[in-house]
């Protein structure tokens, strides 16, 4: 089988864990929540600022 299996993913999170350490996944995860609103926020606008034109 080519596909993966959930021992699979437990032990890539696992290593991805001691690579990386909690500290830097946390701070990462937060970048990307920041990222994704501020691009959700940007998409607001500019359909807002389109049906006024």
């Amino acid at each position: 089988m080519m596909g993966l299996s959930i021992g699979h993913i437990i032990l890539f999170a696992i290593i991805i864990l001691i690579v990386f350490g909690t500290s830097k996944l946390k701070n990462f995860g937060k970048d990307v929540g920041g990222a994704v609103k501020d691009f959700k926020q940007a998409v607001k606008e500019d359909n807002k600022n389109n049906e006024i034109k």
